[in-house]
Formats: structure tokens, C-alpha cells, sequence
């Protein structure tokens, strides 16, 4: 699930909040019994209605945080991040080749899906998910990063050592600017 909308400073901005606030009606259905979000404190706040909503705690997993495309100002870094979904060992200055944090991040996503939880919320940010579920569906690209929504949901199972895309699950507004996200994953063999 990508997170409400953000404030310059990373915090939660008021529809932010509102958007947070409105997760737990959206999982109402789904019997989450795991919430797992990366260390940022915009991702936490995203993931914390929700947990207390299912009175889960909220554990926290540095390898969800966002890829980092480069420590230097990138004056073009739209054009910069498109090539990074072209070459995945593109790297820029101080950053991270997309394969290194798709493979963090997909390494944190296996050991949740194999933890023995059945149905597991994971919050992390929007270039961090488009990376996973490009490697997930083998479709997801720049055209699809840009069209995430804040919050954004979209449900991945995990079954027999394999992947499987299930699709976008968010109906709210396709309008919205980026901000995080949150993957629904299920654990394997329990997804029907």
C-alpha cells in the first residue's frame, strides 16, 4: 500500500491522515493478522490506523525503505529513474541499482509470505513497490510508477516458492499524488 499524501518534511499532510484513518474500512474483509512497514516515519503513520484497527502491533523492516536513485541532485531525475527500469544495474551517484533494492525488498517480502501469517499488510514507497511488482508481474515499469495513487493497493500471493500478481485492489482516487504503499501479501497456500 503506498501511504497518504506527504508533507515536504516526510511527515503525513491532513488528507494524509484522513487517507490513514480510512485504510482499516478498506481491509474490513480481509483478515489481516500482520502489519510490516518500512522505518519511515510516513510509512509508520500510514501502517498505524491499520494495525490498531486489527489490534496488531506494527513491525518495522529497514528493507522497505525507498530507493535511494542517487545522493546528488539529479536535475533531470524523471528521465534518470525511467532508464533505472530500462537497466536495473544503472546506478548514479550514492544510489542503489534497482536490482539491489528490488532484492532487499524481495528478500523482506519471502520471509513475511514464509512467517506463517496468512494475510499480511506491507507498507513501503513508491519506487521500492513498483520495483517489486516488476519483478512480481514482469510488467511493471515507469508508466505504471507514475500512475500510483496515494494510498495505492495492490494484493500478491506467494505459493510454491512462486510469485503471483494478483492485481491493483485500490478503487480510491487515481488523481492522487505518489506517496507510499502497501502490498497485501498472502502467505503461501492460504490465498484463495
Amino acid at each position: 500500500m503506498r501511504s497518504g499524501r506527504t508533507a515536504p518534511e516526510a511527515a503525513l499532510t491532513e488528507l494524509g491522515w484522513d487517507q490513514a484513518e480510512d485504510l482499516p474500512a478498506f481491509f474490513a474483509n480481509i483478515p489481516l493478522d500482520g502489519v510490516i512497514t518500512s522505518s519511515y516515519l510516513r510509512a509508520q503513520l500510514t501502517a498505524e490506523p491499520l494495525a490498531r484497527a486489527f489490534g496488531l502491533p506494527v513491525r518495522v523492516d529497514d528493507r522497505l525503505v525507498e530507493r535511494v536513485l542517487s545522493s546528488e541532485p539529479l536535475p533531470h531525475w524523471r528521465e534518470c529513474l525511467r532508464q533505472t527500469y530500462e537497466d536495473e544495474n544503472l546506478r548514479f551517484p550514492g544510489g542503489e541499482t534497482s536490482e539491489e533494492a528490488a532484492s532487499r525488498g524481495m528478500a523482506c517480502l519471502k520471509e513475511q509470505a514464509l512467517s506463517g501469517l496468512k494475510h499480511m499488510a506491507v507498507v513501503t514507497h513508491g519506487n521500492l513497490l513498483s520495483l517489486l511488482l516488476k519483478r512480481i508481474s514482469g510488467q511493471f515499469g515507469y508508466e505504471a510508477w507514475s500512475k500510483l495513487t496515494n494510498p495505492d493497493v495492490y494484493h500478491v500471493s506467494y505459493f510454491e516458492d512462486k510469485w503471483m500478481y494478483r492485481g491493483r485492489i485500490w478503487r480510491g482516487d487515481a488523481e492522487a499524488p505518489p506517496a507510499k504503499r502497501l502490498i497485501r501479501a498472502a502467505q503461501p497456500g492460504r490465498d484463495q
